[in-house]
């Protein structure tokens, strides 16, 4: 069948071997999960030793971007061109077969494999920081106060293009050997979800600022 351009074409580092019939190359299913996701963790090497960091990145089309302290060693080991891997998962549910062996957890996940480059254009950094302000909490950037000068100096910011690119899917009941039908446990899911709480005033925030909706009615991307 040919290849069409809403799947990322499945290359030998992002084939996805054990359980081969929960890969998913389509970019809209990436798509959603990166974007539900808060948090990414991203691994890298540097002199032979593995690191994996966590960090909060935003989705601008075809790239992810990530964002720190200009004088953070990833993002200065990043913009290097070192090797990366960045991964995201939403934990969906935990699987509690009637085989110790064969309970499980329901997830979406993704996996991005390239290299980062730094991005030095004024507009294309403050809008990229713009959306991860965004992606965190639709709404935010109407409100508080744009980036200056110098907190932009400071800040250095990531782009990684999305073209190695896979995503892995479990979900269902578990799956036990059929003699374990039998076994007299109970064997289902429990899902999980992660939902926002009331929010909590600062403690110096003045009496007459109220929370937005965006904050009131706010609930973790994460949800679903």
């Amino acid at each position: 069948m040919e290849r069409t351009m809403k799947e990322y074409a499945p290359t030998e580092r992002t084939t996805v071997v054990r359980h081969p019939e929960r890969a998913r190359y389509q970019k809209d299913v990436v798509e959603q999960i990166l974007d539900k996701a808060l948090i990414c963790h991203i691994g890298f090497v540097v002199e032979g030793q593995p690191y994996v960091i966590p960090a909060i990145h935003a989705r601008r089309g075809d790239r992810l971007y990530l964002h720190g302290s200009s004088a953070g060693r990833m993002l200065r080991t990043l913009r290097e061109g070192v090797p990366m891997c960045v991964t995201v998962t939403l934990l969906d549910g935990l699987v509690l077969a009637r085989s110790a062996f064969k309970h499980s957890m329901n997830y979406r996940s993704v996996v991005v494999l390239g290299v980062a480059t730094e991005v030095t254009d004024p507009a294309e950094k403050r809008a990229a920081l713009k959306a991860i302000v965004e992606h965190v909490v639709p709404g935010r950037n109407e409100e508080a106060r744009s980036p200056t000068e110098s907190e932009l100096g400071a800040t250095m910011v990531l782009s990684i293009p999305l073209e190695e690119v896979s995503a892995k899917i479990r979900s269902g009941p578990p799956a036990d050997d059929e003699l374990d039908y039998q076994w007299p446990c109970w064997a289902g899911e429990i899902p999980l979800r992660l939902t926002a709480l009331a929010p909590v005033s600062d403690p110096r925030l003045h009496r007459s600022v109220e929370a937005p909706e965006y904050v009131k009615s706010y609930v973790a991307k994460g949800r679903v």
